[in-house]
């Protein structure tokens, strides 16, 4: 019903009945003999087709640190008494540089590959990959090989890790951010108030 509201309203539409009405109007005239209900559908059809079409909305991917914070606790409280103390350990590793990285969110450029990786971590990798594993039953995942003679904890074990390795990479690149900030503000202090730095003094009255 709505996208039928939605098309009555429409350029697409209200090119059409133009169309119609000019059919309607040349009728009148006697130009279409009694062919006219044709010609009249003719020419909505012809203003309809004619129509610019509607352009479909685009979801903007916005990060809202509210939501990160919440998908990534969800993602932790689901693990609790289900997996071993040290994958456990690394999931909440995980979490804690996540909710860590947060208030710079800001800092990082516009359009950040590290920026849209963190929101992606906490709303899809860490959470699909835990539920992953915690979908199979207990015994199956700890004992039952699966590939190469690793069980589905030991698989799970290694995709935490790669998880682990790339949040450890965006928590250093801002670290490093950080560092270079400080030592260019260092620099900056040097030169104005440093020895050698031009002595300042009060502006007369």
């Amino acid at each position: 019903m709505g996208q039928f509201l939605r098309y009555l309203v429409s350029a697409k539409n209200l090119l059409g009945c133009l169309g119609a009405l000019l059919g309607l109007v040349l009728h009148l005239f006697g130009l279409f003999g009694p062919f006219w209900p044709l010609a009249v559908v003719g020419l909505y059809i012809l203003g309809a087709v004619a129509g610019p079409r509607r352009r479909p909305r685009v979801a903007k991917d916005t990060f809202d640190p509210q939501e990160i914070r919440r998908a990534v606790d969800r993602a932790y409280q689901m693990t609790h008494g289900r997996l071993p103390g040290d994958v456990q350990s690394r999931v909440g590793q995980i979490r804690q540089e996540i909710l860590e990285l947060l208030p710079h969110a800001a800092e990082f450029p516009v359009g950040s590959q590290d920026l849209y990786v963190l929101r992606r971590m906490a709303v899809d990798y860490l959470p699909t990959t835990l539920q992953a594993y915690l979908s199979l039953p207990q015994t199956y995942a700890t004992r039952r090989a699966i590939q190469g003679g690793k069980t589905s904890l030991d698989v799970l074990r290694e995709q935490l890790g790669l998880l682990d390795e790339k949040m450890d990479d965006i928590v250093e690149a801002v670290h490093q951010r950080d560092s270079d900030r400080l030592l260019a503000n260092g620099i900056f202090l040097e030169e104005r108030f440093g020895k050698g730095a031009p002595e300042l003094t009060a502006p007369k009255d």
